[in-house]
């Protein structure tokens, strides 16, 4: 029998539950909500995210088969994939951004200092690079990427000593990388890595 607290549980004991809320007052997030608040919906995305599932019905799937734990989880009661999934159409994803650019001023402090290569060097290395997102077409028309496929891309910029998101920008599958950089905001005497290539 568990006598302490699951990890997911003591994961989310580092995050400030009154920095999420202020996000979520900022843009009336829980406007006339009455069980499934946006920190729930943060909760099973985390979950989703955290056990590698690989759609809203996996996810759910396994939030269900994790029933009697749900209460210690942080997560309360199993919900429905309609539910997740209208709290996903309809709450302003600014909500998760701007506690996502939070998070990732307070991992930015924490680290302040490290370095994870295997050189010492002085100057700041950045890593740019994109993931590509397949998506359905029939379900995402406005993502249209081929004939008879739909995606979007990610592009990210990363601090190599932290492993720290600098930058990340979501564009439609058909935008190069090159283009990317026009966009980015680069710091002097830094070293800036694509791939294989030195920017």
């Amino acid at each position: 029998m568990n006598q302490g607290k699951y990890v997911f549980a003591q994961i989310f004991d580092f995050i400030s539950h009154n920095d999420f809320l202020k996000c979520v007052h900022k843009y009336n997030g829980d406007y006339k909500t009455k069980h499934f608040s946006c920190w729930k919906q943060f909760l099973c995305m985390a979950f989703g995210q955290l056990t590698h599932r690989e759609s809203l019905s996996d996810t759910i799937l396994c939030i269900h088969a994790n029933s009697p734990k749900l209460y210690h989880l942080g997560i309360g009661k199993a919900i429905s994939k309609s539910t997740l999934s209208k709290a996903n159409e309809n709450r302003d994803w600014h909500i998760y951004q701007d506690f996502a650019l939070l998070l990732i001023d307070q991992a930015k402090t924490l680290c302040q200092g490290d370095n994870q290569l295997e050189v010492d060097i002085k100057n700041n290395i950045f890593a740019i690079d994109s993931s590509t997102i397949d998506l359905c077409l029939s379900v995402f028309p406005w993502a249209k990427f081929r004939k008879h496929k739909a995606a979007i891309k990610i592009h990210t910029m990363i601090d190599a000593k932290t492993s720290i998101p600098e930058f990340i920008f979501i564009s439609d599958g058909k935008k190069h990388d090159v283009n990317v950089l026009d966009i980015i905001t680069f710091l002097p005497n830094s070293f800036y890595v694509h791939g294989q290539r030195l920017c």
